[in-house]
């Protein structure tokens, strides 16, 4: 039986508003994920943190870290981590998508990228292998920064189950392959260490996707938290929406695409401030994972 994740209603507006790009994923050679980013110098790096694998070994998946108020460890030396919390953003561009992008609609938010940065927030961005065709500047941009980290969202951005929001859907043989497009699309446009994290697309997945992708190494990254800034016009009720739902350890999804998602910017510098007042820090997918398994 298929067990799909929170089926949220504004990334079902963004699955449905995806169906016309209804061609499957071009065969490419398969390419392992990475395990953990490869050192980029010689100074050593501490491995990144995944998740054992699941019953049977399936693909683990992770939805939020730890629900504590970062105390636990400043009990012995008196200090404070704080709550964390780790924003996402999906850098969403199905397989054929490339005409809308050469007609000028654009998929990419250089805004949101600038404002994360003066507002020092680290976010890990979820980005898909046609993303980065499409805009590999930026990719490489985001990528090199150590204030980011690039995950996996697919290639194609199709979906992995029969039914995902009316998505376009990858055959159960060639899940593994579109997943490891999106890593070779992501080294051939400079993005160095690119994370062992996977976001299905529409956040669908099963038993058997589960199954196909556990040999890659990665760890399945949902939410806890949907921001509904998917093709949303007003700013106030997704910051409400944010707001509200947030707790220690939570995981939000947001989008990096102008089209798609047009207030986001607007909200993060609304919800940014707002959340640090109530004692919430921010971090990295990496860093909460971590913490889950005692490392933070």
């Amino acid at each position: 039986m298929i067990t799909l994740v929170r089926r949220a209603t504004a990334l079902c507006v963004l699955g449905a508003a995806l169906t016309a790009c209804g061609t499957t994923a071009a065969e490419v050679a398969p390419r392992s994920a990475p395990s953990a980013p490869a050192p980029s110098s010689s100074a050593s790096r501490t491995p990144t943190p995944t998740l054992a694998p699941g019953p049977a070994g399936l693909t683990p998946v992770f939805e939020h870290g730890p629900r504590t108020d970062g105390t636990t460890r400043g009990e012995q030396d008196g200090t404070r981590d704080g709550k964390l919390i780790a924003l996402t953003f999906d850098a969403d561009m199905t397989a054929d998508q490339g005409p809308r992008a050469a007609s000028g609609e654009r998929f990419d938010n250089p805004q949101l990228i600038a404002a994360l940065r003066k507002l020092k927030v680290p976010a890990t961005v979820f980005m898909t292998g046609r993303w980065a065709e499409e805009y590999p500047d930026e990719a490489r941009s985001i990528g090199r920064d150590r204030q980011f980290e690039i995950a996996n969202h697919s290639y194609s951005h199709y979906a992995y189950t029969d039914d995902c929001y009316g998505l376009p859907t990858v055959a159960e043989d060639d899940m593994r392959a579109d997943l490891e497009r999106a890593y070779t699309a992501f080294e051939k446009a400079g993005v160095p260490n690119p994370m062992p994290y996977f976001r299905f697309p529409g956040g669908c997945y099963d038993k058997a996707a589960l199954k196909e992708l556990s040999a890659t190494g990665v760890t399945a990254v949902q939410w806890d938290v949907v921001s509904g800034d998917a093709f949303a016009t007003d700013a106030d009720a997704v910051t409400r929406q944010v707001l509200d739902g947030v707790r220690p350890g939570s995981v939000v999804v947001m989008h990096c695409t102008r089209s798609a998602a047009p207030v986001t910017e607007e909200v993060v510098r609304a919800v940014v401030p707002e959340l640090r007042s109530r004692g919430y820090r921010f971090v990295k997918v990496s860093d909460l994972v971590g913490a889950a398994n005692g490392r933070a």
